[in-house]
């Protein structure tokens, strides 16, 4: 058995009750770190199925095309309809004036 002495030299020694946790967060920190950064190396090679891949590629959609879309249309007429609050009826705010259902004093 240890004697009691020597537990107590331990126990104020600073190196080992300060400097040893944080040596091993880390170097613990490290090892963790990298697990979860090889995470991300790991997910770009995963491979897409080729079915997937193929209706993705189908798919294109881009800036130029959606401008096309777009490009004529006018929106010079368009008007400003807010959402309902959550305790608003909305079927009752939609196409009407915010100023009808203010409450009208007395």
């Amino acid at each position: 058995m240890v004697a009691p002495a020597v537990l107590r030299a331990l126990r104020k020694n600073k190196t080992l009750r300060y400097g040893v946790p944080m040596l091993l967060l880390v170097v613990g920190g490290s090892f963790g770190l990298r697990e979860f950064s090889q995470i991300r190396y790991d997910a770009v090679t995963i491979k897409v199925d080729p079915e997937l891949e193929k209706k993705l590629k189908a798919n294109k959609i881009t800036l130029e095309s959606e401008y096309e879309k777009i490009k004529d249309a006018t929106f010079e007429d368009w008007k400003n309809i807010r959402g309902p609050r959550p305790w608003e009826d909305p079927e009752l705010l939609q196409g009407r004036n915010p100023e009808a259902l203010k409450p009208k004093a007395a």
